[in-house]
Parts: structure tokens; C-alpha cells; sequence
């Protein structure tokens, strides 16, 4: 049985194995084919966009003229190319509608099985309370003389027909006349009464509500009695028992649909075009004022040249010059990245990121535009750069925002308008905002921005309508929606952060929190790394700020660079506060082991944690492909005669591959041997400086990054300058003498 187990246990050994292997060696395959054929992948990408962008354009050809109400015709003149309608514009038509709706009369329509079902509802009470009221008057005549003659004046057989008679008379005047439903209309509304499928007009007030139909059924019946008040009295009693309310009903009811029905034809039989113009008719000549009539011309030849095609060979001509548009629009992009971002493009993520943000914004654009149920000027375009900006660089920013309005400006209704517009607006929150720290930054950007809009479309206005009073004021309130809506960046930084692996400053600053939970841990375990690792921050951090790196980033990751020793501190120097040192009983390869292990336990650790992938990148490369070199040469000096297999004492790497993972080498090798300096003086750090950082680019450690000599002559320059700060000497204030007595 327990050979079974350790079997099993084997076995499950081996699976896990190789299980990792086979992972590792996929994930090693996908990460190949994406550097070594990322140009095709990334082409294939941008045709890809290019395809879903021309499947998206309107499958319409594009007017050839801007024209603005109030400007000059700029072009040649313009000679009608064929018969075309002059439509009415959307306001006329709006009129027309809300003018048929505002005179519309509604149709009602009879029920005749209510007057009769009420009249035998009635005839049926009516007999049954007469009754009533006769035994009652009958048991009590007896005993009283008045109540007897009472007894025979109200409820003798003659009164009894005559009240019948008349109050079924009154029901049949009212349910002939109509008791309408409801009665919410003005006095001098109309209604249409179908009848026997023949429509009649009559006035609102023609006809009886529940209230006035009760009220001149009780007028109407004469309980007058000049001899006999108290026979009038008990009249009056007699009826109020009848309720006469009960057998009232509307009898005219709302027809719904054929209502719905004639408005819907009248409003569809409203015309929509207001004249014709002929072929080889002017239209307007060259320096002519597009005045309202010339505008609503012009409109109607776009309308009808955009809303045709013609035949099949138009049709692909259509569709070869949205393809070139496209093509042209985002090969400017790829030009501008070959040429001076190529890690983006070799980056098939960050590529993908960007076209897909584009194309998003680009869809919403078009939905609007064809809703038409809100204003374009209600979408923020301005998400784009500011994301974009967050994540990158305020160039990449620029191109992209340029190329999704350009995208979204061919379906605008006011091209030059919208592309002005919010080009300016771009350029604005990429200066506004270099950086995203603090939430209110993001308020004041979209402040600055509304006020941008506000004050561009105010002066094109005036351009345009060169009147004040005529300016469209609820584009206005479009800006201030547009305005708000920027501020959901905030969100969207976040989801885009989760779902493409890249860092904002926000979580840059949330991660270098010696607070967290990493760094606490790191500081009660391994407090000289602890403090190791807030000097190294330091150094690199004011160095990667000269050579216009990301400071944030190269402060976080200078803090995380050494969390893999949290495991086994006291196998570094640092912690070992006691004195006593395990690596004294150790071999040099196991020592070098160890030490070299603390790389990949601290990227194991991060990973554990969920730390980006950008700061484990800090890590993995702190160290480079160096190698251990206390223990390489003491077993060089103790076993000359040995080979000494130099793979045990090197580091796994990768090199730096950036800037800021380069200075924090630099400062990481600086910091730990500038401890060991017995003379602090300013020439003996700045030999250390150059013996360490010139041993590194002989060692080939700086060849993947992106440093410059000049780059790197600065940081050691800053480097010598905070060492010096740090280790000047201090002075010595003398002690106070005592006064001799």
C-alpha cells in the first residue's frame, strides 16, 4: 500500500513536470512567433481595421463640395447635373407634423349594447324598490292617516308608470345623444364618431359626460307637488334610492387604433420635397452668398447625389475609394510608428490595443450619426488621446486621435467642423494632462476641454451664421454631456489596465507604497534590503527623471527588485545583523546558488501577488546575465587547478530591455558597493561609479536597452552627485566648555 502511494505520488510528480514544461515551452513557441513574425501579424492588423472600417462606411457616395450657410461659394460654378427635388428642410417638416398632431381629431365609436343592457338593469331595479317601498308604506298606513294618503298618492300604479316612463326616456335621449369615456379635451376640440363605418365630425361639447348625464337625468324629472310638500319631499327620497348613477355608462369610446391609424396616413401623405430644379439649371456661381434658399438647394442636390449609386461598376469604383481613404489613414499611423515607436509595433498587444480603441470610437461615431437620436458632438474623442497618453506618449497620443477623427469626420455631417473642432480639443487634454495621479486632474481636464469647445464653435459660428442670435445654443448642452462623460476615462483606465496588462501612473503610485503588503513584509523580514531597496529607488529614480525616463515606474520597480530574498534574508549581508554569516558553511556553487535564486523566488513571489508584469520585468533583469562575482573568484583563488563552470555563478537574465530597467542595475551594483567604501571622499565615488557601470556595458549588459552614451554619462553624473549628498562629511559641532570659577 505504500509503495502504491509513493507511486502515485511520483506520478503525480511527473505530470505536474512536465505539465509546467509543456506550458512553459508553449507559452516560450507563441512568445517566438510573435517576435519573429510580428511585422506580418501587425500588417495583417491594420488590414483587418482598414476592412471593418470600409465595411462600416455608408455604401454612398461622398458630395465633393463644403458649403456653410452665409459663406461665399468657393468652388467653380455649379450647373444642375440632372432633375432633382428641392427638399424641405427638417424643421418644415417637423411643422407640418406637429400641425396635423395639433389639429388632429380623434375617432370615437359606439356601443349600443349599452343602452340596452343599463335599461334592463334599470327596469329590473326599479320594479323591485317601487315594491319595497309600497310594503313599507302599507305596513304603516294603519297607524297613521297622513302616511296612508301619502301611500296612495306616491306609489299608486299612476305615478309608478309615469316615473318609469320618464326616467327610460332620459336614458334613451342620453345614450342616443353619447355619454363620452373621457373628456380631457377643450371645449372647442373636435372628435370624429364612427358610425356604421361612416366618420362624422362633431364639437367635444356635444356630448354628455358621466357628471352631466346624471346631472340632467336629476334635472329632468319632475317631483314637483304644489299641494304637498311633504309628498314633494318623498318624492325626491323615492328617487335618490333609485340610484340613478348606477345606470349611467359611456356609451362613446376612444378608437385607438383607427386613430393611430388616419394619423399615421395624413402624417405619411405630408410631402417632403417643395419644387423641383431642372437639369442644366444654375444652381450657384462662384463668390455667391449661400443665403437659406441656396442652402436648402444645395442640400438637396447632396441628399440626392449621396442617396444614389448608379449601377454595379459605380458601385465598386465606391467602394475602391473607401479602401484607399482607409488604407492612407492608417498607413499614416504605421508610418508614424515605424518611424518613431517601433516597440509598439513590435508589440502585437499594445498594436492591438490601439487599433481596437480606434475602431471602438469609430462604431460609436457612426451609431450616432445614423440615430441621428443625439448630436456627434455628445461622443468624448477625446478618450482616445488621453488614454492613449496615460499608457504612452503624447506623439502616439496625437496620431491615433488624428486618425480616428479623420475616420469619423468622412461621416460627419459637417466635416471641417468636427475636425477642427476636436483636433483643438485633443491637443488640449494632451497638454492638460501629462500625467494621471490624482483624480482631480481628470475634472479639470474635462473642464478645460468643454471650455475649448465652447469657445471653437462659438467663433465658428459667428463665421458661419455672422450672427449671435442665430447660433444653435443646443450644442452647447451636447458640449457640457460631452464634457461629463470624459470623466469616465477614470473607469476605463482601470478595465483597460486588467485586460491588456498595462500600468497608469495612479497604480505606479499605489504599488510604490512602502505601506503595501509586500513592502511591509519586506521591511519586518529583510529590513536591510528594505533599506537597500528605498536608497536604490532613490538613485534611480532621480537618475531615470535626467534622461526623461518614467520615474514612477523605475521607482516601483526599483522597490520590488530584490523582494525575492524575503524568504531567506539571512543568507544576504545586509540582514545579517548578528554577525554570523551561513555562507561560511557553504561551498562557493551552492553559495552562488542561493544568492542567484533570489531572482526567480522574487519573480515567483510577485507573481503570487499579482504584480504587473512590467515591474517583474525589474526583477528578472536587475541582475542581467552577470554573475556572481564574490564567489566566482573565490573559487577561482581557493581551486586554481579546477574549471570552473561559470554557468553556476551567472544570473539567468534576461539584460535590461529599457531604460528604466538599465538605471535600476546601475543603482542596484552602486548602492550595495558604495557601502563598502572605506574612504568616502568624492574621487573614490566616482571611481566606483565608473568601474561599475563601465564593467557592465563591457559585459554587454545595456546592449537590449534603449540608453545612450550620452544617457549614460548623465546618470553616472547624478549618480556621483547623490552619493556625495549622501555620504558628505558631516560637521562636528565642539562641546561646551565649562567657565573656570
Amino acid at each position: 500500500m505504500a509503495h502504491g502511494g509513493a507511486y502515485f505520488e511520483n506520478l503525480c510528480f511527473k505530470t505536474a513536470t512536465y505539465t509546467h514544461i509543456y506550458l512553459t515551452d508553449m507559452n516560450t513557441f507563441w512568445k517566438n512567433i510573435k517576435q519573429k513574425y510580428y511585422r506580418p501579424i501587425v500588417v495583417i492588423m491594420f488590414l483587418i481595421a482598414v476592412g471593418i472600417i470600409v465595411y462600416l462606411f455608408p455604401q454612398e457616395r461622398k458630395f465633393r463640395y463644403e458649403f456653410r450657410k452665409g459663406a461665399p461659394w468657393q468652388h467653380e460654378d455649379l450647373i444642375a447635373p440632372y432633375d432633382f427635388p428641392i427638399y424641405k428642410t427638417a424643421a418644415e417638416l417637423k411643422a407640418e407634423k406637429d400641425s396635423i398632431v395639433k389639429r388632429f381629431s380623434s375617432y370615437f365609436k359606439y356601443d349600443t349594447s349599452v343602452e340596452t343592457s343599463q335599461k334592463k338593469f334599470f327596469r329590473n331595479n326599479f320594479y323591485q324598490k317601487w315594491q319595497r317601498q309600497r310594503q313599507l308604506y302599507d305596513s304603516l298606513k294603519l297607524q297613521n292617516k297622513f302616511v296612508e294618503q301619502l301611500a296612495d298618492s306616491v306609489y299608486n300604479k299612476k305615478i309608478k308608470s309615469e316615473y318609469f316612463s320618464k326616467i327610460i326616456g332620459i336614458l334613451h335621449l342620453l345614450y342616443s345623444n353619447g355619454i363620452i369615456e373621457y373628456s380631457d379635451g377643450n371645449a372647442d376640440q373636435t372628435i370624429v364618431i364612427m358610425r356604421e363605418n361612416v366618420a362624422e365630425e362633431y364639437d367635444l361639447e356635444d356630448f354628455f359626460t358621466l357628471k352631466s348625464a346624471y346631472e340632467y337625468l336629476f334635472s329632468h324629472l319632475d317631483v314637483s307637488d304644489k299641494t304637498n310638500d311633504a309628498l314633494r319631499e318623498e318624492k325626491i327620497n323615492f328617487i335618490k334610492t333609485l340610484d340613478l348613477n348606477e345606470y349611467l355608462l359611456p356609451n362613446l369610446f376612444y378608437d385607438e387604433k383607427t386613430s393611430k391609424k388616419v394619423k399615421k396616413s395624413l402624417i405619411d401623405a405630408i410631402s417632403i420635397t417643395t419644387g423641383m430644379v431642372q437639369e442644366n439649371q444654375g444652381i450657384i456661381f462662384r463668390g455667391e452668398v449661400v443665403n437659406d434658399e441656396k442652402f436648402r438647394i444645395l442640400e438637396s442636390l447632396k441628399r440626392e447625389y449621396e442617396s444614389t449609386i448608379g449601377n454595379t461598376r459605380n458601385f465598386y469604383f465606391l467602394i475602391l475609394g473607401q479602401l484607399i481613404f482607409a488604407f492612407a489613414t492608417f498607413l499614416m499611423l504605421y508610418l508614424f510608428l515605424h518611424t518613431f515607436r517601433k516597440d509598439i509595433i513590435r508589440d502585437v498587444k499594445t498594436m492591438s490595443f490601439i487599433l481596437l480603441l480606434i475602431l471602438l470610437f469609430f462604431s460609436i461615431g457612426k451609431i450616432v450619426i445614423n440615430t441621428a437620436a443625439v448630436s456627434i458632438y455628445l461622443i468624448p474623442f477625446v478618450i482616445v488621446p488621453i488614454i492613449i497618453r496615460i499608457f504612452f506618449d503624447t506623439r502616439l497620443a496625437l496620431f491615433s486621435h488624428l486618425t480616428t477623427i479623420i475616420l469619423v469626420g468622412f461621416l460627419a455631417p459637417n466635416g471641417f467642423e468636427f475636425l477642427f473642432l476636436h483636433f483643438i480639443a485633443g491637443v488640449v487634454s494632451i497638454i492638460s494632462l501629462k500625467n494621471l495621479r490624482r483624480r482631480g486632474q481628470l475634472f479639470t481636464t474635462s473642464v478645460l476641454i468643454l471650455a475649448t469647445y465652447f469657445f471653437i464653435y462659438f467663433g465658428l459660428a459667428i463665421i458661419q451664421e455672422g450672427d449671435i442670435s442665430k447660433i444653435k445654443t443646443t450644442n452647447f448642452a451636447w458640449f457640457i454631456g460631452n464634457g461629463l462623460l470624459i470623466l469616465l476615462t477614470y473607469p476605463l483606465i482601470y478595465v483597460f489596465e486588467r485586460t491588456f496588462g498595462f500600468l497608469s501612473d495612479v497604480t505606479l503610485i499605489e504599488i510604490s507604497d512602502s505601506n503595501s503588503g509586500i513592502m511591509r513584509m519586506l521591511a519586518e523580514k529583510a529590513p536591510g534590503t528594505f533599506q537597500h531597496s528605498m536608497q536604490v529607488a532613490n538613485l534611480a529614480e532621480e537618475a531615470i527623471y535626467s534622461i526623461n525616463g518614467n520615474p514612477l515606474l523605475t521607482r516601483a520597480g526599483a522597490l520590488y527588485h530584490d523582494i525575492g530574498k524575503l524568504e531567506m534574508s539571512q543568507f544576504f549581508v545586509e540582514n545579517q545583523l548578528s554577525g554570523i554569516n551561513p555562507h561560511d558553511q557553504m561551498d562557493f556553487e551552492t553559495s552562488a546558488s542561493v544568492i542567484i535564486s533570489h531572482v526567480t523566488k522574487g519573480v515567483e513571489l510577485a507573481q503570487k501577488h499579482k504584480v504587473p508584469s512590467q515591474i517583474i520585468d525589474f526583477i528578472r533583469m536587475h541582475h542581467g546575465t552577470g554573475k556572481t562575482q564574490y564567489f566566482l573568484r573565490s573559487f577561482i583563488n581557493k581551486y586554481p587547478e579546477k574549471k570552473v563552470d561559470e554557468a553556476k555563478f551567472t544570473y539567468p537574465g534576461p539584460k535590461p530591455n529599457s531604460k528604466e530597467t538599465a538605471v535600476v542595475m546601475m543603482a542596484d551594483s552602486i548602492e550595495a558597493a558604495s557601502r563598502s567604501l572605506k574612504i568616502l571622499k568624492e574621487d573614490s565615488i566616482s571611481k566606483l561609479v565608473d568601474k561599475i557601470i563601465d564593467y557592465q556595458i563591457r559585459e554587454d549588459q545595456f546592449s537590449d536597452s534603449n540608453l545612450t552614451f550620452r544617457d549614460i554619462t548623465t546618470v553616472k553624473s547624478i549618480f556621483k552627485q547623490k552619493l556625495k549628498n549622501i555620504y558628505h562629511a558631516r560637521i562636528e559641532y565642539p562641546e561646551e566648555k565649562k567657565a573656570s570659577k
